[in-house]
């Protein structure tokens, strides 16, 4: 257990460590059918998914007439209160992630989360599904100011240094996960179930799993 090679393993929280498609599909809705727009089938919100929940609402706001920027933070408020009023209806790990995160603690890997989701909901959904203590930093993407949100690498390179260094490597769905990796030259790994802004095999990830019982082998085949 101890020679793992990499002492930290950070996740992209969205469509990667959680399925929260439903319950951010819901907020979305309620935010759309507010400002008088078109609703989505929630399996349909996925592509909207990624890059944090202003650019969700912005997406969807243009597939449904256009964004008018001097309403959009108005909007935005009001989809912070739906969302934070119901964030984990549906909102599970995908299949296989209590285990895989039990195998790398018991390797002595420390965890992060490092998502474009804004710190406090981030925080919320993780003290809601009871898994908050599993990890050593939560950082969002409001952290640390504007600017620095994937896939800027600026997230990434705290995420190692609040972990207190060591070999890292990340976890992630989308261009902004595999692009935060790469500007800070860590090695990533995608799912394959996650919601992205490209087919898996186009992301440029390092390696691509279907399943999270494939992750821990997957990272030592990489070092």
């Amino acid at each position: 257990m101890s020679e793992f090679p990499y002492a930290i393993v950070g996740f992209d929280l969205d469509g990667t460590l959680c399925d929260t498609a439903y319950d951010l599909g819901t907020a979305l809705n309620r935010t759309l059918a507010f400002a008088g727009r078109t609703t989505f089938a929630l399996p349909e919100v996925r592509r909207f998914i990624g890059g944090g929940s202003g650019q969700m609402l912005r997406s969807a706001l243009i597939a449904t007439g256009g964004c008018d920027e001097e309403a959009f933070p108005a909007l935005q408020d009001r989809l912070f209160a739906y969302y934070s009023e119901a964030i984990a209806v549906h909102s599970r790990l995908f299949p296989g992630g209590e285990a895989m995160l039990d195998d790398l603690a018991a390797r002595g890997v420390r965890l992060a989360v490092a998502t474009n989701k804004r710190e406090v909901f981030a925080r919320q959904l993780l003290e809601e599904l009871g898994l908050i203590g599993r990890f050593a930093t939560v950082i969002g993407g409001d952290t640390l100011g504007p600017g620095t949100s994937k896939p800027a690498p600026d997230m990434l390179r705290e995420m190692v240094a609040r972990c207190g260094g060591g070999r890292a490597a990340f976890v992630g769905d989308t261009t902004f996960d595999i692009g935060a990796a790469r500007a800070a030259a860590l090695p990533v790994v995608a799912v394959s179930f996650g919601f992205h802004d490209l087919p898996p095999a186009d992301l440029g990830a390092d390696a691509v799993i279907d399943h999270f019982d494939e992750l821990v082998p997957a990272l030592a085949r990489l070092a």
